[in-house]
């Protein structure tokens, strides 16, 4: 997903382009990371002091609702990036740091053999770390 596909699913939803709206878009393909809905009211405030978490965070619920971003929650905080462009099925590992994130192509889902009980609707698996930069290693 970039800005102009999220601007374009946003138009055929029968959402309005705003400029909030794309700025807010612009933020998360310019960090290319997982970011809080604080961190997008600090940045947009300097353009729109007015602004208000509410506001923030739903647009954040109506992106996440059109796939336009993804959702994670990390030291019990929710965090959202743009979705992932890669169609084949993977989970991510995360920089507990600076939110960056490596897509990882095992999935373990494929080690369960007796679900027959169970009417499995969806998954999710994502595992936590650092990034080289931000380990000091």
């Amino acid at each position: 997903m970039d800005v102009t596909q999220a601007l374009l699913l946003l138009k055929e939803k029968g959402y309005k382009h705003t400029g909030k709206r794309e700025q807010m878009l612009q933020l998360f393909s310019d960090q290319g990371r997982y970011i809080a809905a604080k961190d997008v009211l600090e940045a947009m405030q300097p353009d729109y002091p007015g602004l208000s978490f509410d506001t923030i965070y739903r647009n954040l619920s109506t992106f996440v609702d059109l796939g336009i971003l993804e959702m994670t929650e990390l030291d019990g905080e929710k965090k959202f990036r743009f979705s992932c462009s890669i169609d084949q099925h993977h989970h991510h590992i995360i920089c507990l740091t600076c939110g960056k994130t490596k897509h990882v192509h095992l999935c373990p889902m494929d080690q369960f053999n007796d679900t027959k009980d169970f009417k499995i609707i969806g998954h999710k698996f994502e595992v936590y770390g650092y990034c080289r930069e931000c380990s000091n290693d």
